[in-house]
This record gives C-alpha cells, sequence and structure tokens, in this order.
C-alpha cells in the first residue's frame, strides 16, 4: 500500500481536499444510479457482465440520519455520502433492523417492537439514505438483524417470546460466553424466528417511499444480511449446528423466494464466529443459497493487539491478519465463492477515543489490509471488496468521557455501547488518504 501522493485516483479528490473532509462534492455532482444487480459467477461478483470489486464502508446509523425526524439530519447524511464518495467509497454497509426492547445498550427508536408496528418514519430514513446512494452509484449491504444488543437483535426477539427474560451483554453476573449461549436459542425458538421473518418479509417487500420503486428490484442494494455477526453460539457444547444451519438456509431461502434480484449472504465474521472451527466456516457459507463469504478482523477486540501498547505488540497483530485473510481467501476457493472483508478496525494511537490523537499503527494496519486485498484481486482471487468499521464523518463525542447517552444525536460508527471514536474514521484523519488511495486502485484494477 502506498500513500504517494501522486497517485491517479480517478473519481476522488485530491488528498488535500480529502483531509480537510471531502464535502466539495454538491447535488451537481453525483451521478446516475446504476442499473444491473450485482450477481455471483463462481468466485467472482458481476455487475452488468463486468466484474464489480469495490472499496467500502460500514455507516449502520444511516438511516436514523434520513428520517424526517428530531432524531434525524438528512442535510448532515447528504455530507456524509458526498465525502464517501469523494474518497471513491461505493459500497456501504447499514442497519435495517433494530429491535426495541429492554437491553440497556441498544439503541432508540427501533424499527419495530414486539409487534407488527414497524417506525415508519425510521423505515423513511432507510428510504431516503437509500435513494441518495442511488443518486452516488452507492450499492448497500442490508442487516437485517443483530447478534449483539446494540440495535436489539437476537436477544431482544427472544425476550418478546419468553415472558422478558434476557441477559445484558457484559453483565458481570453472567460472564462471557453466557450472552451468545443465551443468544443461541434465538435459532431453535419458532416464535422469536417467527417474528424475525415477519419483518424479513416486510423490508424485502417494501417498496421505498422517496422513489416509488420496490426494494427487490432496486440495484442500489447489493445483498441481503441475514444478521450483522450470527454466531451458532458462545461455546462448542452450547451449539446446535443443525438448528444453526436449518437457520441459515431457511432465512436466506425466504429472502430468495421474494427477491431473486439480490444476493444473500450471512454476516459472519468467518472463523471467530464459527468457534474458531473451519468445518463451521464451510458449513455455514457452503449451504447453496448463501451467495459469498465475509470475514470480520478485530486485533484489539481479540487480544492480537493491546491498544496500550500497540509498538510492541503491533507485529503479533500484524501476522495474524495476515493468517487470517489468507485462511479466509482458502476458504473462498474451497468454496468456489466470493470473499469480503467487510469489517475491519483498529484504535488510535495509545487507545485514545479523541479525534486530536494521531492513527499512525492505524494506519499501518488499514496499509496492510488494502495491500492483502490488491495482491488477491491482481492475482484473480476472490476478495472483491472491503468495508471498513466505520465511517464517523463529521460527528464528535458529545461529553468528556466520549460515552454516548440516551437522547445524543451526533452518530457515529462506534455502536452506543462502545466509546464514541474507538474506532470510526473521522473527516480530517490520516486514514482517509488510505482508503482513497485503495479505493482508486480497486478502480484501476476492475477498468
Amino acid at each position: 500500500m502506498t500513500m504517494d501522493a501522486t497517485i491517479d485516483r480517478r473519481a476522488v479528490l485530491g488528498s488535500a481536499a480529502l483531509l480537510a473532509g471531502c464535502t466539495t462534492m454538491g447535488a451537481g455532482g453525483v451521478g446516475r444510479a446504476r442499473r444491473d444487480f450485482v450477481r455471483r459467477d463462481g468466485m467472482r461478483l458481476l455487475a452488468g457482465g463486468r466484474r464489480y470489486r469495490f472499496a467500502g464502508a460500514n455507516i449502520w446509523y444511516a438511516a436514523y440520519l434520513g428520517a424526517d425526524a428530531a432524531y434525524g439530519n438528512r442535510a448532515r447524511l447528504v455530507r456524509e455520502l458526498d465525502a464517501l464518495k469523494a474518497m471513491g467509497v461505493t459500497n456501504l454497509r447499514l442497519l435495517a433492523s433494530a429491535e426495541e426492547g429492554p437491553l440497556r445498550n441498544a439503541i432508540t427508536p427501533g424499527f419495530r417492537g414486539p409487534g407488527s408496528n414497524w417506525n415508519q418514519t425510521l423505515l423513511g430514513g432507510l428510504d431516503f439514505a437509500l435513494a441518495e446512494m442511488a443518486k452516488r452509484n452507492m450499492r448497500a449491504v442490508l442487516y437485517l438483524t443483530n447478534f449483539w444488543e446494540w440495535s436489539g437483535g437476537m436477544m431482544t426477539y427472544l425476550s418478546y417470546v419468553n415472558g422478558g427474560r434476557f441477559i445484558n451483554n457484559g453483565d458481570p453476573a453472567y460472564p462471557w460466553p453466557a450472552f451468545a449461549n443465551f443468544n443461541a436459542q434465538f435459532y431453535g425458538n419458532d416464535r422469536a424466528v417467527g417474528l424475525y421473518h415477519d419483518w424479513v418479509r416486510a423490508l424485502v417487500g417494501r417498496t421505498n417511499g422517496v422513489t416509488g420503486q420496490a426494494y427487490a428490484d432496486d440495484p442500489t442494494i447489493m445483498a441481503w444480511q441475514l444478521a450483522n455477526e450470527p454466531r451458532p453460539a458462545g461455546d462448542v457444547a452450547n451449539a446446535d449446528l443443525p438448528v444453526f444451519y436449518a437457520w441459515v438456509q431457511g432465512t436466506a431461502r425466504l429472502i430468495k423466494s421474494l427477491d431473486r434480484n439480490h444476493l444473500v449472504c450471512t454476516g459472519s465474521e468467518g472463523l471467530k464466529g464459527c468457534l474458531e472451527r473451519a468445518d463451521i466456516v464451510l458449513g455455514e457459507h457452503g449451504i447453496t443459497e448463501i451467495d459469498y463469504l465475509t470475514a470480520h478482523i478485530w486485533p484489539n477486540n481479540w487480544d492480537w493487539v493491546r491498544q496500550a501498547d500497540l509498538a510492541n505488540t503491533f507485529a503479533n497483530g500484524e501476522a495474524l491478519t495476515h493468517d487470517y485473510i489468507a485462511r479466509h481467501v482458502g476458504f473462498a476457493r474451497t468454496l468456489n465463492k466470493p470473499l469480503i472483508i467487510e469489517e475491519f478496525g483498529y484504535p488510535r494511537d495509545g487507545g485514545s477515543d479523541d479525534p486530536a490523537v494521531s492513527t499512525r499503527y492505524k494506519d499501518r494496519f488499514y496499509g496492510l489490509i488494502y495491500a492483502a486485498v490488491e495482491q488477491d484481486m491482481a492475482s484473480g482471487g476472490p476478495i472483491a471488496g472491503t468495508n471498513f468499521w466505520a465511517w464517523n464523518g463529521e460527528a464528535r463525542a458529545q461529553h468528556p468521557d466520549f460515552r454516548f447517552r440516551p437522547g445524543d444525536l451526533q452518530y457515529m460508527g462506534d455502536p452506543p455501547h462502545e466509546p464514541q471514536g474507538w474506532y470510526g474514521i473521522f473527516t480530517g484523519d490520516t486514514t482517509v488518504r488510505l482508503v482513497a488511495d485503495h479505493a482508486a486502485a480497486v478502480v484501476r484494477m476492475t477498468a
């Protein structure tokens, strides 16, 4: 990976503008919506008969900004999309469900509660986000629930049907893996899965209120994702793999029965989300209705590095990251399916959450990810794209302790249960230029 300012960025602005915030593209600078759906051909993704590759980002909160409500900010969403477009980002992964319930760290409002009275205002925010993405020739990956608590997710679905019982992740009374093992009950609970499938039918069958186009007919959507980071359990002893695989296949079949135009994937972390077992990665992603594999990479969360001592632990994380990517490339080749590195995050220097603090080691981490991806692409390998976690953009923490509190509206890529600024990229970060250089390299290799 290079940071040479002479690189042809094609669809991106100069690095000075990028570091300033990438918000110079106005309404006249947006493109026309693409007309071709993304499809799979073996290990390749194709759009209009041409190979589809991308540099992407996560922006889970897009529907919230897009909502025509006090908690929304459409003007900011437009600016953030312009900034991402200027960087060369063409693919965004969005939260498309949030379940309101008892969990202490869940974002509110949600898209739904225990009944079928969907939050039409928030759905309108998703409509608006997709319409604005279409203007910028961006694609969307929409995940339909969450294994984790920050958007309600599977634990909340269980609470709807089990008399209100739940566990908060991180509760010292229920140490890990209690949360994940409790969550695994979801896959075999017909009532909980039934409520989830009601939401799947509603969203996949939705018509965009801004464009008038059915979601199933909208090429802005690249893929439906069953969930964010679904795990079969927290440990092998509590994993009922036949039940888990049945949930994966049953949900994927449901989606494809409603929408034959779009790809379907799991949203898995890969090995880390499959109890470190290759057979589970292959079993989960070998299901015919799953179109591609995903991998997430979190060196700090997985204790590959220590954020307070990045200087002495970075090399260990680097070696493990290279191995993790290589192993997932191997899985993709075995299954003859594409691979997306759809989440990867790294702390700022010293583990700070302050956007004024440098990102030397974070930039090195992004550089090694992008270099590995570009090498695989150049050799015709299965990696089709990346989505970094996540875009913070112009948002800034509202409190000195960098914690999110109920009522805060400065949404950023770091979800509400995490320090605000922990992993996301802000406008002005030097990491912006790395993303832009990578995006330009992907364009060159795909042209």
